[in-house]
């Protein structure tokens, strides 16, 4: 299920600072955040300016590990929020994510400044991912999840020819491409935009499955879907025509069938601040040129 609300209760009574208050909490920052009661878990990527840029959050508000925190906040790229999304997927915790990447677009703008009181005032997301179980042509089946979306693609100059079936029924024979994509909402406006698909509402409860580069049938551009579907690839001639299956970034190769549906054992939470909510990004989105 995909929806927004404000910011779990926890986390909403937590007050903003009194007047005055920015600068006690840039003298003394951690004192001041044990004071409201949040404890933040930092982590980030492995790039220079992502690590930089932790340090110095660490050193104006603490570090608390996972198991006592109340917020976990990625510095990073979309990459690193994806990542922090799936390893703390079964803590519960909400995710504020501090912009140090290229794109960006799941994170919020970075600031040293009022960090506890922009998380208590944000707005959330909250989320499930996609989950792939993706059949090899030799070896066991594999599962991962996607929060953006799962993809297949043709390993070779061979085209792919795909066989997609919704629900059980079969509603098509044989796309012909260089490979086809199932998207959520968060995702409809990374690869699946790229490659022409309809950008979907947070709220939308509805799936993207958009084709990559589609050959026959050549004016097919798509279909959305109710985000409870569960849709079946099989792959046609899969030793002529090798297909890999991608989950995010867990790629499987040589697969001969791929099943996929909305995770809805767990959510997750993303918080944004209030001028800058997922909602208004993907909006925003679609006006731009």
């Amino acid at each position: 299920m995909f929806f927004r609300r404000k910011t779990r209760q926890a986390l909403q009574s937590q007050k903003p600072a009194e007047n005055g208050s920015e600068n006690q909490t840039s003298e003394t920052g951690h004192n001041a955040l044990k004071v409201q009661g949040m404890k933040i878990a930092f982590t980030a990527s492995a790039k220079p300016q992502a690590q930089e840029t932790m340090a110095k959050f660490v050193k104006r508000y603490g570090q608390h590990k996972i198991e006592n925190a109340d917020v976990i906040v990625p510095v990073g790229g979309d990459g690193m929020m994806l990542d922090t999304l799936k390893d703390h997927l079964m803590t519960g915790l909400p995710i504020y994510g501090i912009d140090r990447g290229t794109v960006g677009f799941l994170m919020n703008k970075m600031s040293l400044d009022n960090l506890p009181e922009r998380i208590a005032a944000a707005e959330a997301a909250i989320i499930s991912p996609l989950e792939m179980i993706a059949y090899p042509c030799k070896g066991e089946p594999q599962k991962a999840i996607a929060f953006n979306e799962i993809s297949l693609l043709r390993q070779t100059r061979q085209t792919a020819r795909i066989q997609i079936a919704v629900n059980g029924r079969t509603r098509m024979d044989m796309l012909i491409c260089d490979g086809v994509l199932l998207a959520t909402p968060i995702g409809s406006t990374a690869y699946n935009l790229s490659a022409h698909g309809t950008i979907l509402p947070i709220g939308a409860k509805m799936l993207a499955l958009t084709p990559i580069s589609a050959f026959r049938p050549r004016r097919w551009k798509g279909a959305l879907l109710p985000e409870d579907s569960n849709v079946t690839f099989t792959i046609l001639d899969p030793d002529y025509r090798p297909v890999a299956a991608v989950a995010d970034n867990v790629e499987v190769r040589d697969v001969v069938k791929v099943e996929a549906h909305l995770y809805k054992k767990h959510t997750v939470t993303m918080l944004y601040d209030p001028d800058h909510s997922l909602e208004e990004r993907i909006v925003r989105e679609q006006f731009e040129h």
